[in-house]
Formats: C-alpha cells, structure tokens, sequence
C-alpha cells in the first residue's frame, strides 16, 4: 500500500492536520510514538509525531507546522498525492497507568503528541488537567478535543487572547498552590518551555516527562543524530525515546545541538521559497 493524503484540514496559518494512509502502522502505534517521513528522492527525512490513529481505515494523523523546507513542501500537498516512503512507528510508548492527577502541558503544536498521552491516561483512570500555551488566541490547536477529555482545561497565552495571560509554568504553579495534589507532569512543546517547567516541577518534586523531537535521520539510533544527555549519559532520541525525564534531561546541550544546522536550514528553506514562488 502506498502513503496517500486522504484529508487535509488547515488548523491555523502555518498548522495542518494531514491524513495518510498507513496500513499496519495505524494498527500498532502507541501513544508517544511517531514516524519517519520521506517526500522524494533527494528530500530529507524527519520526525513526526502521530496525533490520532484509525485502526480499521489504516490511516493516522499527522499535524505539522509549516517551518522549514520539509515541512513546507509536506503542507503543499494536497488530497491524493502519495508520500515516497514513511517508516514507524518509531520510539518508546509512552508508560500509561493509573498515577492519580495528571497534568498535561502543551505548548503550541505540541499539543499534537500530547493528545494521544492524554487520552491514554484518561482511559487508565487518571484527572487530567489540561493546560494549553501559545502565543496567541489563533495559535491554540486541539481546544475542543482536550476539552472532551479533560477534567479541566487551563488556556494561557503571551497576549491574553484566550484564557489567561501568562506562561503555562504560571498556570501550573497556580494548580500546585491551591493545593491539589499533582502526582505527574506531561509536558511537550518548544524546548525553551519543557526546560523552564522542568526546572520549576523539579523544585516541587513532581515527576515530570518531557518529549524531545531532536534532529533525526535513519531512526535506528545509528547516525548519532538525536543524541540527548540525560542524567550524565548519552541517549538517542529515535531508539531511547523520545520521552525522559525533564528532571535528567540537559536542555540547555540540547538547546545548542538543536541551532547547529540553522544556517543551512534557512538556506535550503530560501532556496525552495524561490522555486516555488515562480
């Protein structure tokens, strides 16, 4: 069976969701897992996290956020149009069970990976409470979905537009000073904000799982790309991963890997906007 978009839906100005016909792939992936995706020839692969999955229709969604050239050109695609190859699922399941309240944060399109841990963890028997970070009102992707599931959900951007105005570690600073017992943290998003609610959920005591989308390639944990440090040792994103906890994870090697190749991303990214722009 060939990878063929089956739907595509716009969420905002640069955010997608795209349906892809799978086969197997949608009948085995897990919450945390994701994919690795190849449009042509000379493209170059990358990881992306499955936000939903339908067993029966073999097909899972993807929600990708137009920023580079791999991005752009996926979201360029239209309904029918077949991917040149996609392998997965990838990466360690996320550890659902029954822990008691469990807060999941997400930041901008990281709600996209975060909705099927939610789910999972709902299912287990947890209190979820939910709180969404973007910049903006516009910015907010999965409102009404995390809403179903949630027993409560926190809405927080930089503006004020929607919800409250602020940052998610005030929102979840907020929940532990009323006094509820939080027994975990789930947080994905930019890696600047997984950092800053580590660093506040370590001072708490509160187990914290982070999940990092680290520059990747083969997915085999052969290349060396996605090499992260946690707690003193060296792990690869693709085979170890991607979730750690936040608590061991060394964000700011991370934070300085992840802008090693900017140049030549902007580069690439130029050079497909002049093609394309003609």
């Amino acid at each position: 069976m060939s990878e063929v978009i089956k739907n595509k839906i716009k969420l905002n100005e640069n955010v997608y969701r795209l349906t892809i016909t799978v086969g197997e792939i949608a009948q085995k992936r897990k919450p945390g897992q994701f994919i690795i995706i190849r449009l042509d020839d000379s493209g170059e692969r990358i990881p992306l996290t499955i936000a939903d999955s339908d067993a029966e229709n073999g097909t899972i969604d993807l929600i990708v956020q137009a920023v580079g050239k791999t991005t752009r050109h996926l979201v360029s695609l239209n309904v029918g149009d077949e991917i040149k190859d996609l392998v997965g699922p990838l990466g360690v399941p996320t550890k659902i069970d029954k822990k008691g309240t469990v807060v999941v944060v997400g930041g901008g399109v990281g709600a996209a990976p975060l909705y099927p841990i939610a789910i999972g963890l709902k299912e287990a028997g947890n209190e979820i409470i939910t709180i969404l970070g973007a910049r903006s009102k516009d910015l907010i992707i999965l409102e009404k979905e995390f809403k179903e599931i949630s027993d409560e959900l926190i809405l927080i951007t930089d503006d004020g537009s929607s919800g409250k105005k602020g940052l998610v570690t005030d929102a979840l600073k907020e929940i532990y000073d009323s006094g509820k017992e939080i027994n975990e943290v789930v947080a994905i998003g930019p890696l600047i904000m997984m950092k800053f609610v580590s660093l506040l959920t370590k001072e708490l005591k509160i187990p914290t799982i982070v999940s990092l989308n680290s520059l990747m390639i083969d997915g085999t944990g052969m290349c060396g790309g996605c090499r992260v440090t946690v707690g003193g040792e060296t792990r690869f994103t693709c085979v170890h991963g991607p979730e750690f906890d936040g608590h061991q994870v060394d964000f700011d090697t991370l934070l300085n890997r992840s802008n090693a190749y900017k140049d030549e991303e902007i580069c690439k990214l130029d050079a497909y906007l002049k093609k394309n722009s003609k």
